[in-house]
């Protein structure tokens, strides 16, 4: 009777320690640590390291971060032993590797990557995330000239508007492909520099994040350098935050804005006629008059370009041009697909349309 008694109070005391969700972002809930010098700030259960030492690439990483920003080698050289190697994000980076080649028949491409996302049970998320942040959708057209069907499509497209946001912790997944994934080393450990200087200077354990496998974060999934250079505190609250909507429809026109985006002004125009001998691809550039030639004619105005990229999509059965505007480049700054960028517009035009 004694050992059920106390297995009930030992239920019941769970219990009231789990509580319900906390509706603060993960940064909100790990924050405010401002009295840590020479470091990162680390909850207790992060102060101890697993017994296994730092290879060589880890201590030539430490040593940068103690000359170059001042973090203390010590507590740096535990953080990154509490570390875990993932393999089976290596795995998924190999599979992210690019592809020579591209097929030259119609097999509905476009079609099959439009349909992950312009979705009739898709779209009233949309319309829902819209109505929820008009004001500072509007505010940051008005700041940054970034329409709002331009930030709910981005936001749309990489997280479905906050509900897939990533659930690997962050700081493994970075110094797994900074120490252990050759092709692409370099680049991670620069991307955990900027992580590590995240944490620092807003005063979170950098274990308590999580975003996706390669380390991108928040509502608009930015990479630790995007944080540094581009993200804003756009709800003025002293801390900025991309696990917070406004912060990220903030950072994200900031963003756009920094690339280039020209303030009303058109994304691409839809062409007449084919064009199956020329190169396409939103890095292509050709003069209006070569298209022309070529047999294609834009359907409507193209803000006076003089020079265009050459887009091509999958319809299936055949093919469909458009003429790129600078404007559909910049959506590119942010994942270099034509299908990517093509996705992000349509979609907030189809959100656009639905509200």
């Amino acid at each position: 009777m004694q050992r059920i008694v106390i297995y009930v109070m030992m239920i019941l005391w769970l219990a009231a320690c789990s509580g319900g969700k906390s509706s603060k972002s993960p940064m909100q809930q790990h924050r405010g640590h401002s009295n840590v010098k020479g470091g990162v700030y680390l909850e207790k259960q992060h102060e101890k390291p697993k017994a296994n030492s730092a290879p060589v690439d880890k201590e030539k990483f430490i040593t940068m971060m103690v000359k170059k920003h001042g973090f203390n080698r010590q507590q740096l050289r535990k953080v990154l032993e509490q570390t875990n190697k993932l393999d089976w994000v290596i795995g998924l980076m190999d599979k992210q590797a690019p592809k020579s080649g591209s097929s030259n028949v119609p097999n509905g491409a476009w079609i099959r990557y439009k349909n992950k996302f312009i979705t009739p049970s898709n779209l009233p998320k949309g319309v829902e995330f819209w109505n929820k942040y008009d004001k500072d959708l509007q505010r940051a057209y008005k700041e940054y000239g970034v329409p709002p069907e331009i930030i709910v499509g981005i936001i749309g497209v990489e997280t479905g508007w906050g509900r897939v946001m990533g659930k690997t912790k962050i700081i493994d997944a970075l110094s797994t492909l900074a120490f252990y994934y050759p092709r692409r080393s370099q680049y991670f450990a620069n991307e955990l520099e900027d992580f590590l200087v995240m944490c620092r200077d807003e005063g979170v354990d950098p274990f308590d994040l999580s975003g996706s496998f390669a380390g991108a974060m928040g509502y608009g999934q930015f990479m630790p350098s995007a944080f540094r250079h581009h993200a804003v505190d756009f709800n003025r609250d002293g801390h900025t935050d991309l696990w917070d909507p406004v912060d990220a429809i903030g950072s994200v026109a900031n963003y756009f804005k920094a690339h280039g985006w020209q303030r009303n002004k058109k994304v691409a125009v839809v062409a007449d006629g084919q064009a199956l001998e020329l190169d396409t691809g939103f890095s292509t550039k050709y003069p209006v008059e070569h298209l022309t030639k070529a047999g294609l004619k834009p359907k409507s105005s193209i803000d006076g370009h003089k020079e265009v990229s050459l887009l091509r999509l999958d319809m299936g059965n055949s093919y469909q041009f458009w003429y790129g505007l600078p404007n559909f480049y910049v959506i590119t700054r942010y994942n270099h697909s034509t299908h990517y960028a093509m996705a992000v517009w349509q979609l907030g035009l189809a959100v656009r349309k639905a509200r």
